[in-house]
């Protein structure tokens, strides 16, 4: 069956929902295999690298269950306003002195506040002159207007993670809707910038969830896509929850790489809880990645994910 979706693949047809749950029950090396032959058939060897900054930290009003930023837990997140762009500006100097593609600036809470995007639009602004990083922003569910203010400071794509299914995105979060991300997501599209949106796996979603997911992004038309493993957060609602095992991360992005052969499969949050640091996902159709921290919890090293990419034959785009 592999062969025969790989076929209908290259042919141009999609693969579709029933299939790709077919997929879960293929023997794990071959399905990783074939998954890896498709991103060099459809990717190359190319390896999009970006990293992050947490740019407004803590007091989150949004319930999010697997956040420690959010105010309705106890997780022990640090809080702060948000960071100048002096602050920012050595960030993104520093991560273009390493060879990282792109920067992305992240803010905690629903939506920045009229005052707070203009800060960050001039922090933008200043970055996108004295640096030549590809800028991202994470600022929530923004409008068409505020994401054009955006674009205008320099900003190159927006980042609006679906986070699961419609089926299942009601017991991840109750402050917001699943169609208020989709009409963030097509108001950022509109607004002439690329999308980055992608999920979390591990939340105690089933299998048919994260196909569905990838099903809603290929119809978004999404190309970058962070795959995040939960992170169990102590203090969190989802704190209690059993780490994925290797396998089935792996499993899960062959399966989105047969459902979006063309897109950058992000590997993202909870990479550095495996202990290859993602190398197997990275032959298992993944090839992109955050890397040095994440927003509340460790990362890995940007030197050391040079090394292991360079180690697996990648070009890191610079």
């Amino acid at each position: 069956m592999l062969k025969e979706l790989m076929e209908q693949i290259r042919a141009g047809e999609p693969v579709t929902r029933e299939q790709a749950l077919s997929l879960y029950e293929e023997e794990p090396a071959a399905l990783s295999a074939a998954a890896d032959t498709l991103r060099r058939e459809f990717c190359g060897s190319r390896f999009d690298m970006c990293t992050i900054v947490n740019g407004k930290s803590g007091q989150c009003s949004e319930n999010c269950k697997f956040c420690a930023q959010s105010s309705h837990y106890q997780g022990e997140a640090e809080t702060y306003s948000l960071l100048d762009g002096e602050t920012l500006l050595e960030q993104a100097q520093y991560n273009e002195a390493k060879g990282v593609l792109r920067f992305a600036v992240v803010t905690s809470g629903k939506r920045l506040s009229d005052r707070e995007l203009e800060a960050v639009c001039g922090s933008y602004r200043l970055m996108h002159e004295r640096t030549g990083i590809a800028l991202c922003a994470s600022h929530g569910l923004l409008s068409e207007e505020q994401l054009r203010r955006l674009k205008a400071a320099g900003v190159t794509r927006y980042h609006n993670n679906l986070e699961s299914s419609r089926r299942y995105f009601p017991q991840v979060c109750t402050t917001h809707t699943y169609d208020e991300k989709i009409a963030t997501i097509r108001a950022a599209q509109r607004a002439g910038l690329q999308v980055c949106s992608g999920g979390i796996i591990g939340m105690g979603e089933t299998r048919e969830d994260r196909v569905d997911m990838a099903l809603q992004l290929r119809e978004l038309g999404i190309r970058s896509i962070p795959l995040n493993v939960l992170n169990p957060i102590p203090g969190t609602p989802f704190g209690h929850l059993e780490r994925l095992g290797t396998e089935e991360i792996c499993r899960t992005a062959a399966v989105f790489r047969f459902l979006l052969p063309h897109a950058m499969i992000r590997m993202a949050g909870g990479r550095g809880l495996m202990a290859d640091k993602g190398e197997a996902v990275f032959r298992s159709g993944a090839n992109a990645a955050i890397s040095g921290d994440m927003l509340t919890t460790a990362g890995i090293g940007i030197d050391e994910d040079f090394l292991l990419l360079n180690r697996l034959g990648y070009e890191v785009r610079r």
